[in-house]
């Protein structure tokens, strides 16, 4: 683990680590992946992985030092992970991730169905524009007006 960010995709942003390893891996075994964390199945899920998709940060929370809101934040990096690697098999854990408890679990969830054009999340998008979060809010609108000019 330790080695990991010493690496030289450490410092690339999460769309080139993500595109990295689904060319390493294979995207349905990152897509696998991310599914897992949004299950809260992270035991399934290798620290390599979890460390890549989480950033540096990551690393605290893996080696314990901090272990607050961890299942929070690996649903955050499962999130992230299906914006850059999308798989219809992912489609039931989004649905879940649209609903989820954590506020940035929801708006990354309104950006993977605003990016890869997911028109049947169209009502749960829709019902996310009264979210209590201002953020998830404005995502939502703004998902709701692309997904209508594509109609998606």
């Amino acid at each position: 683990m330790e080695g990991f960010f010493s690496q030289p995709r450490a410092g690339r942003p999460p769309r080139e680590r993500i595109a990295g390893e689904c060319a390493r891996r294979g995207r349905e075994a990152v897509v696998a992946g991310c599914v897992a964390l949004l299950q809260g199945r992270s035991d399934s899920v290798d620290d390599e992985l979890m460390l890549l998709l989480g950033g540096p940060g990551a690393s605290r929370m893996l080696s314990g030092e901090s272990r607050a809101d961890t299942e929070l934040w690996q649903r955050v990096w499962a999130t992230r992970g299906l914006l850059w690697a999308w798989d219809e098999s992912a489609d039931p854990a989004l649905s879940a991730a649209l609903a989820d408890d954590g506020w940035r679990v929801r708006e990354l969830a309104v950006k993977v169905v605003r990016r890869h054009l997911l028109g049947d999340h169209l009502p749960e998008v829709a019902r996310l524009v009264d979210d209590p979060v201002a953020r998830v809010r404005a995502v939502a609108v703004s998902t709701l007006a692309r997904l209508t000019a594509a109609r998606a």
